[in-house]
């Protein structure tokens, strides 16, 4: 038990000292996003609002006699989702694209993929600009619930960072996995409710949704706090808390168990 207390201060120590480091990477990650784009960080609200209007277009004349502002609860559950994909997507390169730095000097290899977690986040958070904006153009009753929508993001947060780590560690060893995790986000995109109510599945593939897919549980927060300005149900937070910690706990016992090897395949 003390030795694992000890590895447990070995590592905060070691991030706090390499803080600045992560600051870089996540501002250089960035930059180079926006780099030569005569709109630069605009696209963050252009691009997911662009596409949350083809999406509108397409899909709300199946769905608008069941779903009441089906823009806003469209966007909702569009946001988290591009995000998770996005940010969990770039980190499985994270430690093969920083070979070169890794083979010579020491630097905690783990900080190259919060980085690309942190980035997306970062982005994730100048979209919301799209989201005040559709929830301006639609008139929508926003509560004061809505405020408390950084808890769902840093549950959302934590659960990619282990996500992050547990494919970053896999592609080292395995590079196919950027080819398997694209047909598996493919699955879960549809296996999410974001452009159709879960009500219109049948009941068992609701159940596993409800029960087994982490998405459902940040998603489903998010939109009562923003979408139906309610307290989310007790179920989902718990269903959240209990699926970020697991998934960071999994994916930091993955990467530290192999850690030591990257430098044999990188």
């Amino acid at each position: 038990m003390n030795h694992e207390k000890s590895k447990l201060a070995q590592y905060l120590s070691e991030f706090w000292r390499y803080r600045d480091l992560l600051k870089l990477l996540v501002s250089k990650n960035i930059k180079l996003k926006y780099r030569r784009s005569w709109l630069g960080y605009v696209w963050s609200i252009l691009n997911p609002l662009l596409i949350m209007i083809v999406m509108t277009v397409v899909f709300s004349s199946m769905f608008k006699r069941n779903i009441e502002n089906f823009p806003v609860y469209l966007f909702c559950g569009q946001l988290l989702f591009n995000y998770m994909n996005n940010s969990t997507t770039q980190a499985i390169f994270s430690i093969n694209n920083s070979a070169a730095l890794l083979k010579k000097t020491y630097v905690p290899k783990y900080m190259f993929t919060l980085a690309r977690i942190t980035s997306g986040l970062v982005d994730l958070l100048f979209s919301l600009g799209a989201l005040v904006l559709v929830l301006i153009a639609t008139q929508s009753r926003v509560t004061w619930y809505a405020l408390l929508f950084p808890f769902v993001l840093l549950q959302l947060y934590v659960f990619c960072v282990g996500l992050g780590l547990f494919l970053a560690q896999a592609n080292v060893f395995f590079k196919d996995t950027q080819f398997i995790y694209s047909a598996f986000t493919t699955a879960w995109l549809y296996l999410t409710p974001i452009f159709y109510p879960l009500e219109a599945l049948p009941e068992g593939i609701q159940w596993c949704i409800s029960h087994l897919n982490p998405m459902y549980f940040f998603i489903g927060q998010f939109r009562a706090l923003v979408y139906s300005g309610t307290m989310p149900e007790t179920y989902l937070i718990i269903s959240g808390c209990v699926a970020a910690v697991a998934m960071l706990l999994l994916g930091m016992w993955s990467f530290m168990r192999s850690k030591d090897r990257f430098i044999l395949y990188i």
